[in-house]
């Protein structure tokens, strides 16, 4: 369980992203606040009430985005939500991961117990039971336009609480009644605006935001930690991290980077070795010396998306929504805009991360440019060719990371014969930035294996105590320098290492 949370209650109140990641990504159980299930029951009598009149009111008498004319009578409105899911389950391509399923699971069942969906409590509670029993209904990647909400994937999550659709089972699916049955789960008979309530959210999108969160605080702790081993192995210096001289630009990241450097090079031997008036150099590269302003400038993006996620958080987004004082308004809070924007920004960050990270790696392996290190850091270079390959990995990946830091959120397409004239790519967004993480992961973990061994060919100087233990650590998992061996295996033990969250650096010395 991620933190040692076992289980997660949902109620009214906001949910917190670290609840988030223990659902999505520790297999935290889930529950539902008793005491505001009385408070469902009771909103639920005002859509009860509007059901039985007269008045047209979207998704409870009508149809739904251009069929909103349509008034449908009592009959007919189980099938007209029933109709609603099977229809808006339309996603296509391959199945998105289970962690994001979760997430987006647990965000929707949060506003479902706002008490603003309209929702009865025995739907909020089957939500709770799929989240709890494990089940992770299949959800395609494609179909979502991040407007109206997260339509088509929230649909194939709805579908499955009606026990049709698929589940993820091992390598394969198999029919989710014949899970649901297994699991002691009883299909659910959507009522008036239950359908509307389960997909007309941001929550794949804003849960995918979420996990990115997560993952890049520990991808920028690591990402100073391998630009100091950089510096080190380069023979930069370290006076340009002073905390004076970062003062004079007083943005938080800058700062904490710089801090986190600072540390990482604090009692190095090597960075001693050429600390005198003796050095010929003046400055260092721009890879090298202004790693804390382009990583804490990532980090203060980081720190704008997680006040946006927080807001999010407490949010309930449903349209039309029930008020506390019972009337009943369509909005336009469904549109993905905050979020899609924060996605797209990080998107951004982390194209630039990488980038700086490739460049001080290619120093390293530049004869003319490493100070004394083997071309290629290669054992007998000719015969070895070292790691002159892993640098062309890492530019294919910055090279990749560069397009998907271009803006889903500018793109809009008209849908729903021009209802939904203005949309927000939202979720198109957050899947470009989870493969955007992943990208940023291995480059930094080739940046962490290059460095590593450029520390090593420094020998006898001696690193410092804290990148010298994130060196150690990797050496538990890749051997010392030698001649060439099969690369892959190695880069990929690196990959894993930065994923574990065992390298880790103290905030200051």
């Amino acid at each position: 369980m991620t933190g040692g949370m076992q289980r997660v209650v949902v109620g009214a109140g906001a949910l917190t992203r670290a609840e988030i990641v223990a659902v999505a990504r520790g297999g935290a159980g889930v529950g539902v606040a008793q005491d505001d299930l009385a408070r469902l029951a009771k909103v639920r009598l005002t859509i009860d009430e509007l059901a039985r009149g007269r008045q047209p009111v979207y998704g409870v008498s009508t149809g739904f985005g251009a069929l909103a004319l349509r008034h449908i009578p009592p009959e007919r409105r189980t099938d007209l939500q029933r109709s609603l899911i099977r229809s808006h389950a339309a996603g296509a391509g391959q199945a998105v991961e289970a962690e994001v399923v979760r997430a987006m699971m647990v965000l929707r069942l949060r506003t479902l117990m706002s008490g603003h969906t309209g929702v009865r409590p025995d739907t909020a509670q089957a939500l709770a039971g799929l989240l709890d029993s494990g089940l992770i209904p299949v959800v395609p990647e494609y179909g979502s336009l991040g407007c109206s909400g997260d339509l088509a994937p929230l649909a194939a999550v709805a579908l499955a609480l009606m026990g049709e659709g698929e589940v993820l089972a091992g390598d394969g699916v198999r029919p989710m009644r014949e899970a649901m049955a297994e699991a002691g789960l009883t299909p659910l008979t959507l009522a008036e605006k239950e359908g509307l309530a389960l997909t007309n959210g941001t929550d794949g999108m804003l849960g995918m935001l979420v996990l990115a969160i997560d993952d890049l605080h520990r991808l920028l702790d690591i990402a100073d930690l391998t630009a100091a081993m950089s510096v080190e192995a380069l023979l930069g210096t370290d006076r340009v991290f002073a905390a004076d001289l970062q003062q004079l630009r007083p943005h938080p990241g800058q700062g904490i980077s710089a801090a986190r450097m600072r540390t990482a090079l604090a009692g190095s031997a090597i960075v001693a070795s050429h600390r005198g008036a003796d050095c010929p150099r003046v400055q260092d590269a721009y890879s090298l010396r202004c790693a804390p302003q382009v990583h804490g400038a990532a980090r203060d993006t980081l720190a704008h998306a997680e006040t946006v996620a927080e807001r999010e958080l407490c949010s309930a987004i449903d349209n039309p929504v029930v008020l506390a004082d019972g009337r009943v308004e369509s909005n336009g809070n469904f549109h993905g805009a905050p979020v899609a924007y924060v996605l797209d920004f990080l998107a951004i960050a982390v194209a630039d991360v990488a980038s700086i990270a490739e460049r001080r790696t290619d120093r390293m392996l530049d004869v003319h440019r490493s100070h004394g290190l083997p071309a290629f850091l290669a054992d007998d270079p000719g015969v070895d060719s070292g790691y002159m390959i892993a640098q062309y990995t890492q530019a294919g990946i910055v090279s990749e990371l560069k397009r998907l830091a271009v803006p889903a959120s500018v793109d809009s397409i008209p849908s729903s014969a021009m209802q939904e004239d203005h949309v927000s790519m939202g979720w198109s967004a957050a899947r470009k930035l989870r493969r955007a993480v992943d990208g940023l992961t291995t480059v930094l973990a080739i940046e962490l294996l290059t460095a590593a061994r450029a520390l090593d060919l420094r020998a006898p100087l001696e690193p410092g105590p804290v990148t010298a233990a994130a060196r150690d650590l990797l050496r538990e998992r890749v051997p010392a320098p030698g001649p060439d061996r099969h690369l892959a295996p190695d880069i990929a033990a690196a990959v894993e290492l930065v994923r574990s969250g065992a390298l880790r650096v103290p905030a200051q010395a």
